[in-house]
């Protein structure tokens, strides 16, 4: 059973395409409020395990409680208590921004009035905005209005696969400001990057995945203080130790595709 803090609890999860495992018996907790980060180099099994708790892929084995629900027992009840950002999102190319809010609005069945939708558009300064398609906004933009319309429910926890990957930096930390006030308003997340800065910045806690198993979890500082004198780490390091050091002491230097 998930305790009672316990936003999502994973235990034991196995996920497999036919031969090749991607997910290896791991166990994560993310506690009500927190941001948890899920690091891990291309291949780990990052997105199999999101994918996985989403519901989008079958686990060969495992248990996946969501706010205190059976996800496996009961899907529907527990994805309606989640908000889910996938690493690529498109929407149809000829509706608007206000268009698109009213669908995804009334699919989740949540009854918004125009002047409401234009507000929320007003939280991730897009209030200008929504007249437009959504090819026409920039990246950041896109991804601002992605999340917006994930956590539009007001899901309990919500689950963004690498939320900011290839934004500018302005634009990666007004997601981050977003991420960080979905926190304050008691909601949880989970997210996965390849950022060890993003990590850093806006992560509680963080696991660091490879090969399908989860290697370690810890505050950022901790991990530091941790594996600092772990000597594959020591071999990496220029200078102080830090997160991105101790990710690739304990993953290895390889270069993954």
């Amino acid at each position: 059973m998930a305790t009672s803090s316990s936003a999502l609890q994973v235990r034991d999860l196995r996920v497999t395409y036919g031969a090749k495992v991607a997910v290896d018996g791991i166990a994560l907790d993310v506690e009500e409020g927190e941001i948890f980060g899920l690091l891990g180099p291309n291949g780990a099994g990052k997105t199999s395990a999101l994918s996985a708790i989403e519901g989008l892929v079958r686990p060969e084995a495992g248990s996946i409680t969501v706010g205190g629900i059976d996800a496996r027992a009961h899907p529907l009840e527990a994805k309606a208590r989640m908000g889910v950002q996938l690493q690529s999102t498109s929407f149809h190319a000829d509706l608007t921004i206000l268009e698109i809010l009213r669908l995804y609005s009334g699919l989740y069945l949540v009854n918004l009035t125009d002047d409401q939708l234009r507000e929320r558009l007003s939280e991730i300064d897009l209030q200008d905005d929504g007249g437009k398609r959504f090819k026409e906004l920039s990246g950041g933009q896109q991804q601002r209005l992605s999340l917006l319309i994930s956590t539009i429910h007001d899901p309990p926890i919500a689950l963004l696969d690498e939320p900011t990957a290839g934004l500018d930096p302005q634009s990666r930390r007004q997601l981050w400001d977003r991420i960080e006030g979905f926190r304050k308003e008691g909601h949880s997340i989970l997210l996965t990057t390849h950022s060890m800065e993003e990590a850093q910045a806006v992560c509680d806690r963080v696991a660091i995945m490879d090969h399908g198993k989860i290697l370690t979890v810890d505050t950022p500082a901790g991990l530091i203080k941790a594996h600092r004198d772990d000597p594959r780490v020591r071999e990496v390091a220029r200078g102080e130790v830090t997160l991105e050091d101790v990710f690739i002491g304990l993953t290895g230097r390889a270069i993954r595709d």
